[in-house]
This record gives structure tokens, sequence and C-alpha cells, in this order.
């Protein structure tokens, strides 16, 4: 629905060189390239910056291809109301969200959503919580769910449930049972994860606040994985927001305990969508659903654990 040189265009800025939008295209390097230069001409201005191992959008690139991005994400919403995908027949959701909420909330919900309303797919993409704003304000994803320290720009907040770092451990676990301090936990074998995520890095900073060190025994970008360790390590450790482990906690007998520390209660989980662009019925009903969801969720965990 759109021209080869927007086209290329797009492979081009998404790819970041002509030989890597050429394998992702097939079709020549040479023939990109001619293509990219005649989209300058016609804009009037170059869009790349050139460089020895790749092209990166200057400025002029980045507005164009925010405003291209934006056309076609239009253009998808006519085709859908066109085709009468708002009334919820038959249509796709694009949902991003960070590691901790893939673990099994989001597929959670997605499955329980689609009890309702069979008709509704997803796709889900699984990324660090820098790149899920810019994935909105590009109409690549239509509904977030990610951890946040702060407001971010161009993006509606639908609802926003505070999510305090919280330890997490098999109920049995010697810590169980009282009140925790960070340096109780130099005894145990910690996992966490990487520091790149909100979680660890308000975790770290209680631990410098109050000087206390503690080396984990595994790190890894994947909560999978610290869950795995933790229910095959009986004293171990790990952390994470209730959300993360909303509804399996019962059945794999996990216990959520918070230390009471302030800088670990510095984020929320929020549901977000593009500011400014209207949504589909689908995107509405998922979204209404899913703050429900989590209200209901939420408070019964706290309840449970005393949160």
């Amino acid at each position: 629905m759109h021209s080869t040189e927007i086209r290329y265009f797009l492979a081009v800025a998404s790819c970041g060189s002509l030989s890597a939008a050429s394998q992702q295209l097939f079709v020549a390097v040479s023939a990109i390239s001619r293509q990219i230069q005649r989209l300058e001409t016609q804009v009037g201005c170059p869009l790349f910056e050139r460089h020895a191992r790749g092209m990166v959008l200057n400025d002029a690139g980045k507005i164009f291809e925010n405003h291209v991005r934006r056309s076609l994400l239009d253009m998808e919403h006519a085709l859908a109301e066109i085709k009468g995908l708002t009334a919820v027949r038959r249509t796709a959701l694009r949902v991003a969200c960070t590691d901790g909420a893939a673990f099994s909330l989001l597929p959670l919900l997605c499955s329980r959503f689609r009890q309702q309303r069979p008709g509704v797919s997803f796709h889900l993409n699984v990324v660090d919580t820098q790149q899920i704003a810019a994935l909105l304000s590009r109409g690549e994803c239509d509904v977030a769910l990610q951890f946040s320290l702060f407001a971010e720009p161009a993006v509606d907040v639908a609802g926003s449930w505070p999510a305090p770092v919280l330890l997490v451990m098999q109920r049995d676990h010697p810590l169980a049972s009282r009140q925790i301090r960070l340096s109780d936990l130099q005894a145990y074998p910690l996992a966490l994860p990487h520091t790149g995520t909100t979680v660890r890095q308000l975790f770290d900073l209680a631990c410098q606040m109050g000087g206390t060190f503690l080396e984990p025994v595994l790190t890894c970008n994947n909560f999978s994985t610290l869950h795995t360790f933790l229910m095959q390590t009986p004293l171990a450790v790990t952390i994470c927001s209730q959300f993360s482990v909303m509804y399996p906690q019962v059945e794999q007998e996990l216990i959520l305990k918070s230390p009471g520390i302030e800088q670990m209660s510095q984020r929320s989980l929020q549901v977000q969508t593009a500011s400014g662009r209207k949504p589909t019925q689908a995107q509405t009903l998922f979204v209404e659903f899913a703050c429900r969801e989590l209200q209901r969720q939420d408070r019964q965990i706290r309840e449970a654990f005393a949160l």
C-alpha cells in the first residue's frame, strides 16, 4: 500500500545499512541505494548520515520516519474499520512488555481475554524498558505494560499500580516467617535480574544506601530462568514485584516479603497506550479488561501477603 522508495527507506532505517536491508528485502544493494537517493531528491535533503559501517537517520530522516509510520498506522486503522475489524470479529493486538510482565502476567491476561473475545489474537514483543516508549510513538504496538520509574513522554497511562521490589522465596525458607533486612540475604544464594532492569537498579540503590554488599550466585536477564533456579534451590532468594508472580504464587508455594525500604518502592506497573491515537474497539476492550484484572489480582495478593 506504499511506494517502493518508502518501503526501502523504512528497511534501511530499521536495519542500519544497505547490505542488511538487502538481505531483509531480497533486493540488490544498488537498487535500494537508487531508491533512497530518489527519495532524498524528492524530499529535498539527505535523510541519512552515511558511515563506513552503515547508515543512520539524521534529524530530517527521523522526522520523515515518524510521519511515515504514523501515516501507515492511520491507513491500517482505516482498513480495519472498512473490514469491520473494529467490531472485534477478527483482529490482532500488538502488545509490548518488559520481561517481568512476560513471565506469567501477560500470557494469562491474553488467555483470559480470549475466553471472552476468541476472535482477538496477540503479537507480544518482550523488550527493554527503554524501547517501549519508542515502539508506542512509532505506532509499532497498541498496548504496553511496563515497570516505570517516571512519567513517559507521549504516552497515555490507562492504569497504574505501585510495584515495589519484593523478596521472593519458597514458603519453607528460613526467612519466610520473620522481618528481613538486606544484610540477612548474605547467608543465602541470591539470584538477580541484570543491572539494566528497574527492579535491579532499585535493589542495588537500597543496598548502597544501607551499606550492604550482596554478590548474586546467578544473574540473568530472563525471569523464567531466575524462577526455575529459585524453585530448584530451596534456600535461594530472588526479587521481583507482585505482578511477576501474581498468578503462580499459590500453586508453586512462593512467598513475597517486603524489606520495608523506601528506595525499593519507587516504581509502578503501567498500562500504556500512545498519546493522541484513536484506539480500535479491541484495544479499548483489552485495556479495560487488563486494568480490571490487575486491580482485582493486586488487591488479593496484597491482602494475602500483608504487603
